[in-house]
Formats: C-alpha cells, sequence, structure tokens
C-alpha cells in the first residue's frame, strides 16, 4: 500500500515507519526536514504550521495516512482537508487523555464523555483539548473513514518523553531504589511496536471512529515491570516499596517524578482502569512486559544511555537526593 506519515522521525511515527516498512509499503514522510526521512521512505519538506506547508503534497495519492500531530487541531483540519479525495484512509493517533476527567465512570470506555475543544483552534494550550480538537477537525475536513487511536501509556524502544528509559537508567544505578506504592498495582500500557501494527491493520481494515489503544488492566503490574527491570539491567538495584501517602507527603510527584506510577485515585482509574476489549476484538495483540523492557534496554544501550527528549515535553525523573531523602526516613 501507499502510506504517508505525516512526521514519521520521532518515536510512534518513527515505529510505524518500521513496521510499515516490514510490510512492504510504498512510504512517504512530510516533516520539517530537521532529521532526514527514514530509510527506505520517500522525504518530502513541509511545515504545516505554515502558509503552503502542505505544499509538497501536491499531486500526490495515497491509501493509507497516519498523523502523529500534538499541537493546534487547526493544522490536523488543514492536512485533512488537503487530503480529502487523494487518500483512501485518515488516521489520526490520539490519546486517552481526551476523556474528561470529571466522568468518574470505572472502567473508561471508548464511550465516557470527552473534554470540550474547538478543531479550529490554532493553539494548543491544553494537551487535552489539542488532541480531542484534533480528532474533530480530522472528522470534519477528510471525506472519506477517519480511525482515532486513542493510546494510552506508550513504552518501548525510541522513547523519547524519557518514562522507561528513566527507570532502567535508575535501576541499572543500583543500591536502596525507592519502588512506589504496592508491588501489585495493575498498570496499563501499550509497546509502540504494538500500537504502530495495530494501527496499520486497523486502517488497512478500514476501520473507523475512536478506539483506547493499551493493554488490559494487569496486563502487567509495577512490581512485576520494576522487577523485570532489575532483571534485565543486572539486579543491582535493591527495591524498597514505599506507601504511596509516604511519597505524596514527601512533595513527590506521581507520573512527573516517578514516571508511569500513580497513586490510587481518580488520575489512576482515567490511565489504568481502562476498558480495551473493543480494540481486543479488533485483533489487539500485546507482548509481554519482558520484551518490552529488555528491547528497549538494548536500544538504550546501544544510543549511550541517554535517550532523545522532546522539546515539547517537560524532563521526568527524580532527583537523586530527593529519593534518598525519602528511604533514610523511612
Amino acid at each position: 500500500m501507499r502510506l504517508l506519515l505525516l512526521g514519521g522521525t520521532g518515536f510512534v511515527g518513527r515505529v510505524v515507519v518500521e513496521e510499515a516498512r516490514t510490510r512492504g509499503h510504498h512510504i512517504t514522510v512530510l516533516n520539517r526536514g530537521h532529521r532526514p526521512p527514514p530509510p527506505g521512505t520517500t522525504g518530502l519538506i513541509g511545515d504545516r504550521r505554515e502558509p503552503g506547508g502542505l505544499a509538497a503534497l501536491a499531486g500526490g495519492t495515497w491509501d493509507l495516512v497516519v498523523d502523529t500531530w500534538s499541537g493546534a487541531p487547526a493544522v490536523v483540519g488543514a492536512s485533512a482537508a488537503a487530503l480529502s479525495g487523494r487518500a483512501g484512509h485518515y488516521t489520526y493517533v490520539s490519546s486517552r487523555s481526551v476523556y474528561d476527567p470529571d466522568d468518574k465512570t470505572v472502567p473508561h470506555t471508548e464511550a465516557a464523555a470527552v473534554v470540550k475543544a474547538d478543531p479550529d483552534a490554532d493553539h494548543a494550550d491544553d494537551y487535552a483539548a489539542a488532541k480531542r480538537g484534533a480528532e474533530l477537525a480530522a472528522q470534519r475536513h477528510f471525506d472519506g473513514p477517519v480511525l482515532l487511536g486513542r493510546a494510552g501509556l506508550i513504552l518501548g524502544p525510541h522513547e523519547d518523553i524519557g518514562r522507561l528509559p528513566w527507570w532502567l537508567n535508575r535501576i541499572a544505578r543500583g543500591g536502596p531504589t525507592l519502588a512506589p506504592g504496592t508491588p501489585g498495582l495493575k498498570i496499563q500500557y501499550i509497546d509502540v511496536r504494538d500500537l504502530a501494527g495495530w494501527l496499520l491493520d486497523a486502517a488497512a481494515d478500514g476501520r473507523t471512529g475512536a478506539y483506547d489503544l493499551v493493554s488490559p488492566s494487569g496486563h502487567t503490574t509495577m512490581g512485576e515491570l520494576l522487577e523485570t527491570i532489575n532483571t534485565v539491567t543486572g539486579g543491582h538495584a535493591e527495591l524498597r516499596w514505599t506507601p504511596a501517602q509516604t511519597i505524596l507527603d514527601a512533595g513527590i510527584t506521581p507520573w512527573m517524578d516517578l514516571p508511569i506510577w500513580l497513586a490510587p485515585g481518580d488520575d489512576y482509574d482515567l490511565l489504568h482502569r481502562g476498558d480495551v476489549s473493543k480494540a481486543l476484538r479488533a485483533g489487539l495483540r500485546l507482548r509481554p512486559v519482558a520484551d518490552t523492557v529488555t528491547d528497549t534496554w538494548a536500544w538504550l544501550r546501544s544510543i549511550g544511555g541517554e535517550a532523545p527528549q522532546r522539546p515539547d515535553r517537560p524532563t521526568v525523573g527524580l532527583d537523586p537526593e530527593r529519593e534518598a531523602g525519602v528511604l533514610a526516613a523511612g
């Protein structure tokens, strides 16, 4: 098939390209040209935020489009409009962050309430509203089938947010290590390669509408994740499981200071207690956590141990002195 990737050199887009290449697709990538196009692709240059930024697409036709944009919704609308009639299917990689945090329904499904958003907004002050606005923009402006892939926590090789890489490096360093909450806490995530494979399968099948894309709750636990990381990185860490309230009282922020982890409560319910039966029925398959950890560690070592960092996202991870203070107090 002829696939157009809008982006394609970062995390999700890069892995979609890799998966598409194994399937023999003819791949075109449009980006700003700050990095070379992935091997085996046709590279086009254009800044979608600027007038004329889609000019390089003129005259082209594609079977599938995958769009990973996380900025202003109007950019997605312009792209969808420009590709109407010239592409067979449009996939927008969205986020489970689009759900309204005031909807306390547990477990969440695709039918849960979403945040209010403007599809014509030319700014992205709020991540959830930007993603929801982009969903609406794609559906409004693309005259054809539109798939909304609402991804949950995404981990795996090439991660440029730093969540799993931070844990890998921290546990590899060894010694007493702050392990948050209880080891049995269920967590949800998706390996980026499983996400990419499902997106391409679903697009080829002509699927439309919203799908939550993350593992079922309990696919792994915080304990299994950290123990697996410890095993894979050499077993140098002494995991010290610390009550959630102790961590919160110390001013340590879940998700940011301690990536992936959330204390039980509304945020945890939203991000780690979702119902993904719709995606499972549609063919979503998930590899074991050991594969994700092992392959991400191998990739991280291959690039010198420091993961790339997206400039539009804050750096995650706990300061060693703060960690030591909590451990000493315990």
